[in-house]
């Protein structure tokens, strides 16, 4: 045979393999795929009955679904409800029982304040009452006063008297009342009060009350009413300085007064008015070596006469301070020196003492030595000598002494 034959011989054994393959590979396939469309085809039914299933369950599902969302919602709200009540408890129980707090000092205000309203209510009602007293007590005094010149005098010496009083001088000491001394003339004058001064000079007070025609001016009901009894008010109160400058109080025996006398006018009101009306008053009763004071110049100028008495007793205690410090330094020094003294004394006793004490313990020979070997003989004792005086060495005590 030829190659050529062979070849094709080859060639064609060739294809007759590939095609048997072939034909054996697309039965394998074929079968394949009848396996692949036939498990398709049960996948399909499954999923067409899981559909029916599902479309049948779906209603039960949900129903279950929703139950357990409720049932869940309804645990944690009763569990989020007990926490939130436990908490907002512990957050209001604090301010309940500031609340409560509150309420009770509430309640005890007002309590309190209706105690103090009735109490202010009584206060007032007294207030009242006490006005009404008052007034009607001021008016019986202003009828007193108008017409009787005894009881305005009575009425001013007792406002002088509480001034002096309340100016802390001391009835006896630093001011008398109803002094009595002699004129010039013989005669004996009794100014109302006298104020002593540190320096043995006094000052003299003398009350004068002018209220009759100072009370018709209040009264009175038109100017010029007003004004002719203001006008008879300042004659009046010169009518005092007048009658008061001729007294000459400053002239008494007894008293080392000073160049002028205070005439004392009790009523602030009255004071005020005359001087108002006429301004030169003041400078004519200076005039006559008279001053005038009220009420609220007075016992200013009484305060600093106390005042002045109060630095002068400090300085009569300085100086007694002073003599009973030097005596007690005296005293001192005379303790120290007796102190000296005495160390001195102490100083030779302990001496004396230590050669007393060296005779007794010291040295052989000693009186404790002695009365040691006494004991070492045999001396019948019943004591010890005290520690530090033991002697330091002794001799052995022999049987034959």
């Amino acid at each position: 045979m030829s190659s050529l034959a062979a070849a094709a011989l080859a060639l064609g054994a060739a294809l007759a393999g590939a095609l048997v393959g072939y034909l054996f590979a697309g039965i394998r396939a074929a079968a394949a795929l009848v396996k692949t469309q036939s498990e398709l085809a049960g996948a399909q039914a499954a999923l067409a009955t899981e559909r029916e299933n599902a479309a049948v369950q779906a209603p039960m599902l949900e129903t279950r679904f929703k139950q357990l969302a409720q049932d869940i919602l309804e645990d944690k709200s009763r569990r989020f409800t007990d926490q939130n009540r436990e908490n907002l408890e512990q957050i209001l129980k604090p301010l309940r029982e500031r609340i409560s707090g509150f309420e009770q000092q509430v309640r005890d205000t007002y309590d309190k304040e209706t105690r103090d309203r009735v109490a202010l209510f009584q206060q007032i009602r007294s207030l009242q009452d006490l006005n009404q007293k008052v007034a009607e007590d001021a008016r019986d005094l202003t009828t007193a006063l108008k017409g009787q010149s005894k009881t305005q005098g009575n009425w001013g010496e007792m406002i002088l008297e509480r001034i002096l009083e309340q100016s802390g001088l001391t009835r006896g000491r630093e001011y008398e009342t109803q002094f009595t001394a002699r004129a010039e003339d013989g005669g004996r004058r009794r100014p109302d009060a006298v104020v002593h001064l540190p320096d043995h000079r006094d000052i003299v007070i003398d009350a004068k009350v002018s209220l009759a025609a100072f009370v018709r001016a209040t009264e009175a009901g038109t100017d010029e009413a007003h004004a002719a009894a203001l006008a008879e008010h300042v004659a009046s109160v010169r009518t005092h300085v007048q009658s008061l400058s001729a007294k000459e109080y400053q002239n008494l025996d007894g008293l080392q007064t000073l160049d002028f006398v205070l005439m004392f006018v009790p009523s602030e009101a009255a004071y005020i008015e005359a001087v108002r009306t006429e301004p030169r008053l003041f400078e004519e009763a200076l005039a006559r070596n008279i001053g005038l004071v009220c009420p609220s110049t007075l016992l200013p100028t009484l305060r600093t006469v106390e005042n002045l008495w109060r630095f002068e007793r400090q300085s009569r205690n300085a100086a007694d301070i002073a003599d009973k410090a030097g005596r007690l330094y005296n005293k001192f020094v005379g303790l120290v020196d007796d102190l000296d003294k005495l160390g001195r004394a102490l100083d030779t006793t302990g001496k004396a003492y230590q050669a007393a004490r060296n005779k007794l313990s010291e040295g052989r020979g000693s009186l404790v030595d002695r009365a040691e070997e006494l004991k070492q003989l045999g001396a019948k004792t019943s004591k010890q000598l005290p520690k530090g005086t033991e002697p330091e060495s002794l001799p052995a005590a022999t049987d034959d002494g």
